[in-house]
């Protein structure tokens, strides 16, 4: 049922076809495997189609090696009227010895279209219920703002390139 699934987890194993030259998972799979646990977040949430639309503060902390129990953990932090933003860790955890490590962190929004027509359709709204919700959600949107001015930056380079070009 729409609304009710706040949090989603997804595990994989860091395998050899995962990692770089330099024998740690690329930065490019961890956002796939980012991407992947977001979206069935996000279709948990909302019952609907989604798509990605931004993925804002990401940082790259420790790495993730060959053999590594990678964790992705979605919570949902803030809704829009037809958005949905999510807290992501992604936890790299040795299975040798047990110990666990924040590899990953960001906020990832997605947008719930309509089947007809592909246009943005109304999310289940969600209310911080403790302290630590409202802290997260206004994180989420000082994230989200910070995209936002960057965004207007790049355009602004754009347009005075068109301009001078």
């Amino acid at each position: 049922m729409p609304g009710q699934q706040r949090e989603t987890t997804f595990r994989f194993l860091a395998q050899p076809t995962d990692v770089n030259f330099g024998g740690k998972v690329h930065g490019g799979m961890v956002m796939k495997w980012i991407d992947q646990a977001g979206y069935a977040a996000a279709v948990g949430w909302s019952g609907q189609y989604c798509v990605t639309v931004a993925l804002g503060g990401i940082q790259f902390l420790k790495p993730i090696l060959i053999g590594d129990i990678v964790v992705v953990r979605c919570k949902l932090v803030r809704t829009g009227s037809s958005s949905m933003h999510f807290a992501i860790d992604v936890i790299a955890r040795d299975l040798k010895s047990s110990a666990e490590r924040l590899a990953t962190h960001c906020v990832i929004s997605f947008v719930a279209l309509d089947a007809p027509d592909g246009r943005p359709a109304p999310v289940p709204s969600w209310v911080p219920q403790t302290e630590d919700d409202r802290i997260l959600e206004a994180y989420a949107g000082r994230i989200i703002g910070m995209s936002r001015e960057q965004q207007a930056e790049i355009d602004r380079v754009r347009r005075d390139i068109e301009r001078n070009g």
